[in-house]
């Protein structure tokens, strides 16, 4: 595994890259590129750089691990953590696509306007479903920690991927094709030579698309694997 000093991201230098990547995203016609947004820099984001931000209805919180491209709601992609502690029902996000993962807790009950009941349990329930559907999220017993995945449908498509970490893993990049790590569990490290600090559960791994690249991740744990790519038409 890759060795050193676990790396942190200096005052402004998000908001730097987020500029960065927000020039570059529209075209002409206003809509982001996905290619530009996906070759945002590889990193991995430490827990504790999460941005922890109240709900407006104050029945949780929200723990931002990325968005991009990311000033104000204008983003194609945005990884978090959801600290359901209420009863509540979930915001609508129109024109977006989510996956629901259940990190943490004994579980939640989607019950959706439609009559569809989804249950997210132990140890780890997933859901995917269409943001701008209505539903109401209730516990079953106490609060739940979820990993929320969000990406508009019309710019990016997503794929997750529960794995266990056994031994090397590989991941591959090209030049429309992103990936996102986050960790459930163990301290895996990448090659020496892909420049990433080692991980510690919890921390989410950015790998930028760009030049077709094998990303080997050595070690024991379980992770989530999130596969980033542009829309298919």
């Amino acid at each position: 595994p890759a060795a050193g000093p676990r790396l942190r991201r200096q005052p402004g230098q998000a908001l730097t890259a987020r500029r960065v990547v927000n020039a570059r995203t529209a075209g002409h016609n206003g809509r982001m590129n996905a290619t530009d947004i996906l070759q945002h820099p590889s990193q991995v984001i430490p827990t504790v750089d999460y941005r922890r931000e109240r709900w407006r209805n104050g029945l949780g919180w929200t723990r931002e691990i990325l968005r991009l491209p990311s000033d104000g709601e204008d983003w194609a992609v945005r990884l978090s953590i959801a600290e359901i502690e209420s009863d509540a029902a979930f915001s609508s996000f129109p024109g977006v696509d989510r996956e629901l993962v259940l990190l943490h807790g004994n579980g939640v009950r989607l019950r959706f306007d439609d009559g569809r009941l989804e249950e997210v349990l132990p140890p780890h329930g997933r859901v995917r479903f269409a943001g701008e559907q209505s539903l109401h999220g209730e516990l079953v017993d106490g609060t739940t920690h979820d990993f929320n995945l969000m990406w508009r449908r019309d710019t990016l498509a997503a794929q997750v991927l529960h794995r266990p970490i056994v031994g090397p893993m590989y991941f591959f990049t090209e030049p429309d094709v992103a990936w996102a790590i986050h960790l459930l569990a163990g301290q895996p490290g990448f090659d020496a030579d892909a420049g990433l600090p080692p991980m510690e559960q919890g921390d989410t791994a950015w790998l930028a698309a760009g030049e077709r690249r094998r990303h080997a991740l050595h070690g024991g744990g379980e992770l989530l694997a999130i596969r980033l790519g542009p829309a298919v038409p």
